[in-house]
């Protein structure tokens, strides 16, 4: 592995707050469901970034946050877990970005909510002032919760200082518009479904084969690397050189949301720090399974050695 201090990430997207409401028994409409419900720090490239700190990954984040106690909180929080927070964004035109999950008994969710308005002020104004980040960066990740300005900014910024990008397409409406980008992206992280919308050929995720097909096209399409997560069924993943398809680690579910952020984050930690593909997706999948069973978005325990220790259960 090389060194992790000349390795610094460059997150960029969105920062939440995060309610997730985990039903007891049969989802009733028309009436209140008893639940579990939890709220915690979320939104896709803030879990990202805490997952890389965590594993002790130099890491900054470009967000956008509201004048509000929930953003002061989103701030705080994301600070002490040792991401760089000091480039995030204030501001009192919207309040701080909101999610609103529902999940089965058994984990997985069914219906899901969000109030993202804060994301218009993560602007290429903003993004072109932080350029010198860009700069000082080993890899560059994004969400597609940006403005089509913004994304362009972000690639056209990664391209002319050399650095790489990945890229999580972070919802199936929110997923095509990162194809314009799929050459410039050195790895994508998407689910099933938002793969199905990125190559046109809806799957099941139960289908590894399908899975590894459409891996191989959006590598066609340009895109170095390709890991696309099969929630219960595992991952499959594709480069130019090989492709592969991992099950899923026998785990326990008491909450699915931020699994597949914490994906992402080990699969990049690996990829930055000279890990190969098979070893990435393995540890990528070790991530998902602890933070599978944990209330929360991402796992506060989280380590390479605590990744090593669940591969080897």
């Amino acid at each position: 592995m090389t060194d992790l201090t000349e390795n610094r990430i460059l997150v960029i997207g969105a920062s939440a707050l995060d309610v997730v409401s985990r039903v007891e028994g049969e989802l009733r409409p028309g009436t209140s469901n008893p639940a579990r419900i939890r709220a915690s720090f979320g939104g896709v490239a803030r879990n990202v970034a805490e997952n890389l700190a965590r594993l002790g990954q130099p890491v900054s984040l470009l967000s956008v946050i509201g004048k509000d106690r929930i953003g002061e909180d989103v701030l705080a929080h994301t600070g002490q877990a040792g991401v760089d927070v000091s480039h995030i964004y204030a501001t009192d035109k919207y309040p701080t970005g909101f999610y609103m999950g529902i999940l089965d008994g058994d984990g997985y969710r069914q219906f899901a909510f969000d109030d993202m308005r804060v994301m218009q002020e993560l602007t290429d104004v903003y993004l072109l002032y932080h350029a010198d980040l860009f700069e000082q960066a080993a890899m560059v990740f994004v969400d597609a919760n940006l403005s089509a300005s913004a994304l362009a900014a972000v690639f056209g910024l990664a391209k002319q200082h050399k650095v790489p990008v990945c890229a999580d397409p972070t919802s199936g409406s929110l997923a095509l518009g990162l194809m314009p980008y799929l050459r410039q992206l050195k790895m994508i992280t998407p689910n099933s479904m938002e793969a199905g919308i990125l190559t046109g050929q809806p799957f099941d995720p139960a289908d590894s084969l399908a899975a590894i097909d459409a891996a191989r096209y959006l590598v066609n399409q340009g895109v170095e690397t390709v890991f696309i997560t099969l929630a219960e069924f595992g991952v499959c993943y594709a480069s130019s050189e090989t492709t592969g398809h991992i099950p899923a680690l026998r785990t326990s579910i008491v909450d699915s949301t931020g699994a597949g952020d914490a994906l992402t984050a080990a699969v990049m930690f690996a990829l930055v720090n000279g890990i190969d593909l098979d070893d990435a997706a393995r540890l990528g999948l070790s991530a998902a399974a602890l933070t599978l069973r944990h209330y929360g978005a991402v796992y506060p325990d989280l380590s390479l050695e605590n990744l090593y220790n669940e591969l080897a259960l």
